[in-house]
């Protein structure tokens, strides 16, 4: 079963709503941030939208936090002057719970993050035993351990950080199938079974590039769980800051992706964007410097 919440998609302040047509950029690491896409033009399909993808950088769990800090503002600098959306959602996890602060106190531009959604499943579980299946990054942040003490204590929250599945969607999308043992190999952590024959009942699937893979993980899963993807939850939020799409108003041009480094681009790749949407493709270059 899907359940569409998520906890901790929040602004800083609430936005007047607009008229029509805003213009709303979709941010990530790679490729995972298309989910969210999806969802937020389901919920305004008259706006216009930019999907940009730090592939130069990707994937942001190598960098140290000061780094990350350091190279997202640094390309949300060029895409800011670049393109001026009305409303930015930040659709990463690790980007969300450690750049955020930062890119709002630079930006006057409207933020919408996502952090893991640790109280919704808090909240839906009945066995009381919950997984968190993330990036290492996420998994091992303070932030996460501070949301399961939060509103988690009285739930046995098994962190799982996978080191492959990210890639392994970017993979798929590219044209390049995964195995099923690969990706069994990734969630298995996920299922856990107590003394008691209590068993896990809900994932939180706490990285965007996830969902990508949630049929497979479906299929695959050694029993039923509720997977709770965070997309839905986020277009409901720019709705509720931006207001709703007026009635009768025709969709927009297709959106655009926008790529830092574009290596990646294949035919096969070109063909999923498409098909989501994205049929205008553009790089604009900003390599990766860490020192």
């Amino acid at each position: 079963m899907r359940i569409d919440l998520m906890a901790g998609a929040t602004l800083s302040a609430a936005l007047p709503a607009q008229a029509s047509e805003p213009v709303i950029l979709v941010f990530d690491s790679g490729l995972g941030g298309l989910t969210v896409l999806e969802q937020v033009r389901r919920a305004r399909p008259d706006a216009h939208y930019l999907y940009a993808a730090d592939d130069a950088a990707f994937p942001y769990g190598r960098l140290s936090e000061p780094q990350l800090v350091t190279r997202v503002i640094a390309v949300m600098e060029r895409l800011l002057t670049r393109y001026a959306p009305d409303l930015v959602v930040i659709a990463c996890n690790t980007a969300s719970t450690v750049v955020l602060p930062a890119l709002r106190q630079r930006f006057v531009t409207p933020f919408v993050g996502v952090v893991p959604p640790i109280k919704p499943a808090a909240a839906l579980t009945r066995s009381r035993l919950v997984s968190l299946l993330a990036t290492p990054g996420t998994v091992a942040r303070a932030y996460t351990h501070d949301l399961v003490e939060n509103f988690a204590a009285d739930c046995a929250v098994t962190l799982v950080g996978s080191q492959n599945l990210a890639r392994y969607a970017e993979a798929e999308m590219a044209g390049a199938p995964v195995a099923d043992g690969a990706i069994l190999a990734e969630i298995a952590p996920c299922f856990v079974t107590g003394a008691d024959g209590r068993r896990t009942d809900v994932v939180c699937l706490s990285c965007t590039h996830y969902p990508l893979l949630l049929g497979r993980f479906e299929r695959l899963a050694p029993w039923p769980v509720t997977w709770i993807d965070p997309a839905p939850a986020i277009a409901r939020r720019v709705v509720q800051l931006l207001g709703a799409a007026p009635a009768g108003r025709p969709e927009p041009p297709a959106a655009r992706a926008i790529f830092t480094d574009g290596g990646g681009l294949n035919p096969a790749l070109g063909l999923s964007l498409e098909r989501r949407g994205l049929t205008e493709t553009v790089v604009e270059a900003l390599p990766l410097a860490v020192s």
